[in-house]
This record gives structure tokens, sequence and C-alpha cells, in this order.
């Protein structure tokens, strides 16, 4: 059986998630493509995700994408988090989420929202019928859909909450982000404000998914797969991957067992690393992706700084797919906090990709470091 390492394994991973060399401009869409999308909890972090992997990006590509040229789309997807989307692609996740058992028919979620199984079936359809032809604030959105539903106190469920009652909607397809009215958010039909909608059929769909996830995040575990998806059964996940037939292998990594695309194995076991450092922002999907419990990538110790307190993840210094370090912006000053000893070809590295950081966001590069600090 197949032997391979971390260093590989976290090597091959830099270069597939186009951290190793930068994609060149022309194809941003398509390195957006390959990741998965851009997590977009926090929307400056998105585009920096992207700026972290494209050679050249311009300040507010991502902007012009998701509202001029409409070629990404702002919608909840995997894990039920905000996430921008190649928008061409919309139909394929719409398509996985089809494989999972929607929140909607959850007797805990329902209890907690306070409705029966009919009411939010009639309220989730409601929903694109509300949309249909026109951009509604959520205000807008939640009156229009409590009248046609005639459901009480349905208005003031749907303006509360940080969208728990929208999620499902955005998941069949039928409800995305459209350009914000001053500071209130808006929503669109998928269909009207994309041109159409495309859903993939879910067998087909989940395969692909699970093809996606192991060409930029493998080799992985039936665990690490379905959490990245949001798919709460091993077992169920295990089947996504088992759903690949031929393509995937599962070997032996560090003494775990482990799945990947068979046609990646030969690059896998030749990656070594190559001394790339780079600066990731908030929410990067490298660190979502990463394996929280593995030493090689982050000492369990450093866990905390990494992964904090109501699902944050701070922006970090990565060092051949190893997170170091921490890092932070105040005003015009980048502040890198290494969790110990760097080489100096590190910190000189590091504080290039500070100095590129700072030209794209428009200040004067001010880099200082921390010294290492002991965990906690």
């Amino acid at each position: 059986m197949l032997e391979l390492g971390w260093p590989q394994v976290l090597a091959w991973r830099m270069r597939r998630q186009h951290l190793a060399a930068r994609a060149p401009r022309a194809r941003s869409l398509d390195a957006v493509r390959e990741i998965a999308g851009l997590h977009a909890q926090l929307a400056s972090s998105a585009e920096l995700t992207l700026w972290a992997r494209v050679d050249g990006l311009e300040r507010g590509a991502v902007d012009r994408a998701l509202w001029e040229s409409r070629t990404l789309v702002k919608t909840w997807a995997m894990r039920g988090t905000l996430h921008l989307l190649v928008a061409d692609e919309l139909g394929l996740w719409v398509g996985a989420q089809g494989a999972l058992e929607p929140r909607h028919h959850v007797p805990v979620w329902l209890r907690h929202h306070g409705l029966t199984r009919e009411e939010a079936d009639g309220m989730l359809a409601a929903m694109p019928v509300a949309l249909e032809g026109q951009l509604l604030t959520r205000e807008a959105l939640a009156s229009e859909v409590a009248r046609i539903t005639g459901i009480a106190g349905l208005d003031g469920k749907l303006r509360g909450g940080f969208g728990d009652l929208l999620k499902p909607a955005a998941f069949a397809g039928d409800l995305c982000f459209a350009p914000s009215e001053g500071r209130n958010v808006r929503f669109a039909r998928p269909r009207d404000w994309l041109g159409g909608l495309h859903v993939v059929a879910t067998e087909e769909a989940k395969r692909v998914v699970a093809r996606r996830y192991l060409a930029a995040y493998g080799p992985a575990t039936r665990e690490t797969f379905g959490r990245w998806f949001g798919i709460t059964s091993p077992a169920q996940a295990g089947r996504w991957l088992a759903a690949l037939g031929d393509e995937a292998v599962e070997f032996s990594g560090d003494g775990a067992s482990m799945i990947a695309l068979g046609a990646d194995l030969d690059d896998l076991a030749a990656s070594e690393p190559a001394g790339i450092v780079r600066l990731l922002p908030a929410f990067d999907h490298y660190v979502v992706a990463a394996p929280r419990d593995v030493e090689a990538v982050l000492p369990a110790e450093r866990r905390g700084a990494v992964y904090r307190p109501q699902g944050w993840l701070s922006p970090v210094l990565v060092v051949d797919g190893v997170i170091v370090g921490v890092w932070s912006r105040q005003d015009d000053v980048i502040e890198i906090a290494p969790f110990g000893p760097v080489s100096a070809a590190v910190r000189r590295a590091a504080d290039a990709e500070a100095a590129s950081l700072a030209a794209f966001l428009g200040f004067p590069a001010d880099v200082r470091w921390r010294e290492p600090t002991a965990p906690g």
C-alpha cells in the first residue's frame, strides 16, 4: 500500500489550491471553481482568499463579478455558510444539497423556529414566488412571504436570526443575494438573477462534488470530507466517496487510512516541500479544510489561536502547508505573530507577502513581527 507523509500531502495541497504559485488573472474563475467557491462569511476575506491565489488580481474584482458580470453568485452553501460560487455551477451545489435531509424536515429545527412541517413547506414554496422578477430586502421578502402564506407571526420570524429560515430556500436554488440597497441586504431568485438555473441530478452532483473536494483538499478521510460539506453522518460521507468507484483509492498516510483520486497518486508521491510562505486571510479555504487534529499541520496547543470561539478562523502564516503563526491588520500595520522561531528566509518571504497585500489594499506597508509567545 502506498505510504505518504504529511509534508508531501501538504505540499501537494498548496499546489492544488493555487498557493504554491498564483494562477494568472485570466483564470480567476477557474481558481474559484477548483477550490469550490470562496468562503464569504466575512466579505473582505473572500476577496483576499482570491488575492492569495491569483496573480495581479484587481481590487474590486470580486464585487464586479458578483453584481456586474454576475459570473459569481453569493448564497448559503456548504455547512450552511455564505459562499461565493461560480454562477454557472450553482446548479451543481444545489443538486448536491438535495442529497441531505432538508433542515425544515428536522423536528428540532421546526420546534426551534415555532413552525409545523406544513408551514415550513409553505413558507419555502412562497419565497421564489415572492422574488419572481424583483429584488427584495429581507424586510420586504418577509412581508410578502407572510402575505402569500397567511401564516400568523411568520413576518417576524423571517426578519429575525441570521438567515436560518432563508437557508433552505438557498439550498434549493430558490434564493440568492442581490446588490444591497444602502445598508439593507437584498435577495433575488437565481433563475431571474442569473438568467436560468440548471440543477444537476443529485447522484451526479454528489460525484462531482466529491471529486472536486479530493482534487483540492485530499487525501482525506470520510470524516474530514463530511465536515467540509456539512454531512453529519460519516457513513453517508463515505458513501459519497465510494460512489466515485475506481476513481478513488484508499491508502495509508502517516498510519491513517485516507482516500485520494487515483489519478493524483503519482503527483502526490512526487510532491516535496519547496519553501512556500503565504499569508492567508481569515476563513481561508486552506484553513477551513485543514485536518485540525494533525500535529504536522498545527500543534494541538496552538489550535485555539487559529480555530477560535463562535466559528472564527484567524488569518494565518503558512510555510509549506504548515500553519506556523497568525497575523492581523490594524490600520496601516500588518503584525505577524509566529508560534515559534522562524528562519530569516521565512521572514523575508512573509515580509514580501505583507508588502504585496498592503499594495493590493492600498496602504503603505508597515510590517511588524511579534516575538513568539507560549501557547494559551
